[in-house]
């Protein structure tokens, strides 16, 4: 057999000058190189490079001062013979094998480390050629060299940790296909290493669907319908291999998903991959999309936006995949293609107060507060003109009362308050609440402003209610509450954000300012129409001057309090890259409770009246009741 083998590759010396290399029963087998001292046994794997110091070998032996390639063997240097495969880099007098960087600590560094990862690459390159036993040995020397590669390279030099970690996707990747072999009904083939889990699924002919089982590791699993991709194929052939890998993600980093820059990026479970085969050589289609269920592996963050991505080449890309569905241990991932795979949590950076910003947020929503309630005190305890309805006036301050003070409240104990998942999203859903029942309060007034204007000229001596009080107050909060019950049964982990209000995924914010603009636009149809109806009254002038005088007031005021509780709100989309639109922002919205008094009381004599009443009963006394 060896004198057929030479005459066969004496005879492609020949035709081929200085390099020969023929393929029998599966080695590699390079001729003797004339006047050669190193790599001259003519059985071994080899790549020979045609010049007489130089080539690379796969196996090793150690035979006296020079170094002789041979099948399936060993260290280079005067160690004991081991069964177990190794690849070696032989010049001249010298071969450079990986078990030996491997054994020594100190030797994968600076420069090694490229001879550590160029012979990770060749392993990958001769995986045509090795038996399945052959390819679960070099798995494990692969998998062994992953850390020290990836602490020698530094953190930063991102061209590295890509390059190097595509060279260990495509030498497991490899390594996996050689451990594919056909079978009549099915096979799952599990290796569990140090640092990588893999799992090779082969299905047959004659396989039952009820049979094949799942394909799964400790922290991800694949569910593919790879008896329907077998039957599709001509051969009834298919397999595909999964792999999980602990240490991948420190070579494909988190941060080289390119979303967001501005955003934390966290690697949420390990690296997955998924290679599919209809035989050991041709790679198949997916007939649909395959989930992948992957165990988060670090804690997700309220405020986190999660992210289904693939491996492409030198970034992470949502391409082609998406989040199917999550809770707080898993997520499962939709992708309709087969690559390389991870979860990636974003979060915003953290912002950092500013004190003097901090100290004024807490001054204004103080005094905002003072004011709402000596308007709430008004409301309820003054005389006012007959017709004057309040209901709608007293329930917008009783909410934003109540919005601004638990968000104040929120706000100074956020330490202590935000740890509590449900306590922080209860509160967020009642801010919610209570800043749109707010805003519909705005909008029930206008609507009986306009039907006031409306009916101006049949007003009588005798005021009636224009809207029933009870009827307007179920109005109110209803529709607010309704707005959030929606809001929580279509997207329940839209509330708790990292200031315990409403979260920016998926655009949730919008179940807020949705509803708000939508107010704001139909006030603005309801005073343009106000203002046309009260003008075409006062050209027929068929209602008394004082009731008309009176309603023109009652127009500008409520206009006015449309803009001081709408405005706000508007400005603050515009407030990020400002801080003078910030500042303004705080106080135009801290100071609506202000705006309120002073248009509704301060600005109506009757009412300063009995406020000097009031104070003259306080600073004289008085014997007898307040005027009212």
């Amino acid at each position: 057999m060896n004198i057929v083998l030479h005459l066969t590759a004496l005879q492609l010396m020949i035709i081929l000058s200085n390099v020969v290399i023929d393929k029998s029963q599966g080695h590699w087998y390079c001729t003797p190189l004339v006047n050669s001292s190193s790599c001259t046994n003519s059985s071994s794997y080899v790549d020979c490079l045609g010049q007489n110091v130089s080539c690379k070998a796969y196996s090793c032996d150690s035979q006296s001062t020079s170094c002789t390639c041979k099948i399936g063997s060993y260290h280079c240097s005067n160690y004991s013979y081991e069964a177990s495969p190794d690849v070696c880099t032989c010049k001249e007098n010298t071969c450079r094998c990986l078990k030996d960087m491997i054994d020594n600590p100190g030797s994968i560094a600076g420069e090694t480390t490229e001879n550590v990862v160029n012979l990770i690459e060749q392993i990958a390159n001769m995986t045509g050629l090795m038996s399945t036993e052959a390819a679960e040995n070099y798995l494990k020397i692969v998998d062994d060299t992953q850390v020290k590669v990836v602490t020698s390279v530094n953190a930063e030099d991102k061209s590295k940790l890509v390059s190097y970690g595509n060279t260990y996707l495509n030498a497991f990747e490899n390594l996996v296909s050689a451990l594919v072999t056909p079978t009549a009904n099915y096979t799952l083939q599990n290796i569990n290493l140090d640092k990588t889990e893999v799992r090779v699924l082969v299905v047959g002919t004659n396989a039952s669907e009820k049979q094949i089982p799942s394909v799964s590791t400790e922290r991800a699993q694949m569910d593919i319908n790879l008896y329907e991709i077998a039957k599709s194929n001509p051969s009834g052939f298919a397999s595909v291999g999964f792999m999980s890998y602990k240490e991948m993600g420190n070579f494909l980093k988190p941060d080289f998903f390119n979303a967001s820059n501005s955003a934390i990026k966290t690697m949420m479970s390990n690296v997955i991959s998924a290679t599919l085969y209809t035989d050991t050589n041709t790679k198949s289609i997916l007939i649909e999309p395959v989930n992948f269920t992957l165990k988060h592996i670090a804690e997700i963050k309220p405020s986190g936006s999660l992210s289904c991505v693939y491996w492409n080449i030198s970034e992470w890309t949502v391409d082609g995949c998406s989040v199917l569905k999550t809770n707080s241990s898993h997520t499962v991932c939709s992708c309709v293609h087969l690559s390389t795979f991870a979860l990636i949590m974003q979060t915003n950076l953290p912002s950092v107060e500013d004190p003097l910003m901090e100290l004024l947020n807490l001054v204004c929503v103080i005094v905002g507060l003072v004011f709402f309630s000596l308007a709430l005190l008004t409301f309820a305890l003054c005389q006012w003109s007959p017709g004057v309805n309040n209901v709608a006036r007293i329930n917008i301050c009783i909410s934003l009362l109540l919005a601004h003070l638990l968000l104040l409240l929120t706000q100074q104990f956020l330490n202590v308050i935000r740890p509590q998942q449900v306590l922080c999203t209860v509160i967020s859903g009642l801010l919610h609440f209570l800043f749109l029942s707010a805003f519909v309060w705005m909008f029930t007034e206008a609507v009986m402003l306009f039907i006031c204007v409306k009916n101006l000229s049949q007003i009588s001596s005798k005021k009636k209610e224009v809207l029933n009080s009870g009827f307007m107050c179920v109005i109110g909060y209803l529709v607010a509450l309704v707005v959030v019950c929606v809001s929580v049964g279509l997207f329940p982990e839209g509330y708790g954000s990292e200031q315990c209000w409403i979260k920016q995924d998926k655009g949730f914010i919008w179940s807020f300012l949705g509803p708000v603009c939508v107010i704001l636009a139909l006030n603005t149809i309801l005073f343009i129409k106000i203002v046309i109806t009260l003008n075409s009254t006062l050209r027929k002038l068929n209602a008394e001057v004082s009731q008309m005088k009176q309603t023109k007031i009652m127009v500008f005021k409520t206009l006015a309090q449309c803009v001081i509780l709408g405005c706000p709100w508007i400005l603050g989309f515009f407030t990020n890259d400002s801080d003078v639109l910030k500042i303004l922002f705080l106080i135009l919205n801290s100071q609506q409770g202000t705006f309120i008094f002073l248009i509704y009381c301060v600005l109506n004599n009757e009412i300063r009246q009995q406020y000097r009443n009031f104070f003259r009963c306080l600073r004289f006394g008085c014997n007898k009741k307040l005027k009212k």
